[in-house]
């Protein structure tokens, strides 16, 4: 396997979502900076592997006291994401009436308050609720009448569609009570740099400079800045670095990888031409293909593993 051949500790691109890999991009930073503040209503959004659940993860050990659900399961109704947080907050369930259910929510909120400690409410995939659900969600943001996130923070936490979704008529009141809008963007030429090197670092990496900024500069075009992109792109790059023996990563590995995601394991070896910087941009031209690229990153990690299954086995 190739960690012992370059040096590391651990996989440094792997697609596991890990808070101590976690990288604040510029868009990362403010939308940190507003859930921080408490702002009662938050939105958060971003493109397919931009970051949002590790930013998630990131967040919550960087609440302090702060009792935290969270909610991935976006086909429950009101009521029902009501006794999931009576369940995941510890309060006993009551089998009573949903009025019964928000009093006890009410109550356990309030105990908290006097103890200075505060609730937040994660709902990922937040673009799968139903109208219905998230009027409902506006008017438990309100729950106690006070300032807004003094006794409970919800995060809504979606893809772009979200913010199609609250631009409903029937959500008007909902849309007023939003404290803050945040969207995490893609990383800049600048942040790619830093964020491989960075993970690299993270994994013992006794050389950070295993990616040239040449070949940096390509990784960011054919991924447009998406973190998971880079990270597949990168851990097959050392993976055929290491099948080659290369201690660095050259132009003609990265090749190789670019082409192993355009077209899989039957790709011919640095047989595509990436030279041209037009091909690798994430123009309107090849915007569906990138969004293919991102929907196979989860196959490509299959692949990978039993790649890496079959080197190490020989040694």
């Amino acid at each position: 396997m190739y960690l012992s051949f370059f040096g590391l500790s651990e996989r440094p691109f792997s697609l596991a979502p890990d808070p101590r890999f976690f990288f604040l991009g510029a868009s990362h930073q403010e939308a940190l900076a507003q859930i921080e503040e408490r702002r009662g209503l938050v939105v958060l959004t971003g493109d397919t592997g931009t970051g949002k659940t590790s930013m998630l993860l990131a967040l919550r050990e960087r609440l302090g006291p702060v009792a935290v659900t969270h909610v991935f399961n976006t086909s429950l109704s009101f009521d029902g994401m009501v006794e999931f947080m009576l369940e995941d907050l510890g309060i006993a369930k009551l089998e009573e009436s949903p009025a019964v259910r928000l009093a006890a929510l009410s109550g356990f909120l309030s105990e908290r308050e006097q103890a200075g400690q505060s609730t937040t409410l994660i709902i990922d995939e937040a673009q799968n609720l139903d109208v219905p659900t998230l009027a409902q969600l506006g008017a438990l943001a309100n729950l106690d009448g006070g300032a807004p996130g003094q006794r409970l923070q919800i995060l809504l936490v979606g893809s772009p569609e979200l913010e199609a979704r609250l631009e409903h008529p029937a959500l008007q009141n909902l849309s007023a009570a939003i404290g803050a809008r945040c969207r995490l963007r893609p990383l800049d030429a600048h942040e790619v740099e830093r964020y491989i090197r960075g993970r690299l670092q993270r994994a013992g990496a006794r050389d950070a400079d295993l990616f040239s900024r040449r070949e940096i500069r390509r990784i960011t075009r054919y991924s447009g800045g998406i973190p998971r992109v880079i990270n597949t792109l990168c851990d097959h790059a050392l993976l055929f670095g290491y099948a080659d023996h290369k201690g660095r990563i050259d132009r003609h590995i990265v090749k190789h990888a670019i082409a192993y995601l355009n077209e899989g394991a039957h790709a011919p070896r640095m047989s595509v031409a990436v030279d041209d910087p037009a091909a690798l941009e994430p123009t309107s031209s090849n915007r569906t293909r990138q969004i293919l690229k991102i929907a196979g990153v989860a196959l490509a990690g299959a692949l990978l593993g039993f790649a890496l299954t079959v080197l190490g086995g020989g040694g």
